[in-house]
């Protein structure tokens, strides 16, 4: 026969024996992790009664269910906190690819956008450039007019002052007339005065002789 269990040992088994001998009994066909009864019977050869040895393996098999429970609540939750890497990691791809999408159709609208301003200033350059174009012709063209009229202008001013001249030669040339003329008349009453003044004194002189 074996030696008898401590007395500790043995007040933990009248205390277990005394709150889970019905429970073991009921609980029984609950599934268990090791061989219960091959655990009840070697304790039960260590000196353990039967109801104090039942009561300390049904004790041991909750410690060993809950253990098992929070391991497997722990692999759950490495599961859970996988599957939200995952999730994480997933939708970051996403995240990324549309920012890359998002980035690729800025830079296509950019380049859009700025292809047209270049046409539109390509545009506003050669309207421009036909504006100034059409504006130097015209300028050019008044100032052929204007040096058209300027030398239209000058030809009848020029017109005019030859008439003048010729009409100023003809009155001078009247006046040299006139003048020659009237100094051939001067000269002849000059030569008559004289004559006659001559032939006063000659007479005169004849009459005192």
């Amino acid at each position: 026969m074996r030696p008898a269990l401590p007395s500790s040992s043995y007040t933990l088994r009248t205390a277990l024996a005394s709150s889970s001998s019905a429970s073991f009994h009921s609980s029984a066909v609950r599934p268990y992790h090791f061989d219960t009864h091959h655990f009840v019977r070697r304790l039960q050869e260590s000196g353990m009664e039967r109801a104090q040895a039942e009561a300390l393996v049904d004790a041991l098999a909750d410690v060993i269910d809950e253990s098992i429970r929070n391991l497997s609540e722990g692999m759950v939750a490495r599961e859970e906190g996988e599957k939200w890497r995952y999730t994480q990691k997933v939708d970051f791809a996403r995240l990324k690819s549309e920012i890359q999408l998002l980035e690729r159709n800025d830079f296509v609208l950019m380049k859009t956008e700025n292809e047209r301003l270049m046409a539109d200033v390509e545009k506003l350059k050669q309207r421009l450039r036909e504006e100034i174009t059409r504006t130097t012709a015209g300028v050019r063209l008044d100032l052929n007019l204007e040096k058209g009229r300027i030398r239209d202008e000058s030809s009848v001013h020029a017109l005019k002052i030859k008439e003048v001249d010729t009409r100023i030669e003809s009155e001078i040339a009247g006046l040299r007339t006139s003048i020659q003329s009237a100094k051939f008349n001067v000269l002849q009453y000059l030569v008559g005065v004289a004559t006659g003044a001559g032939a006063l004194l000659l007479a005169y002189l004849r009459m005192f002789r």
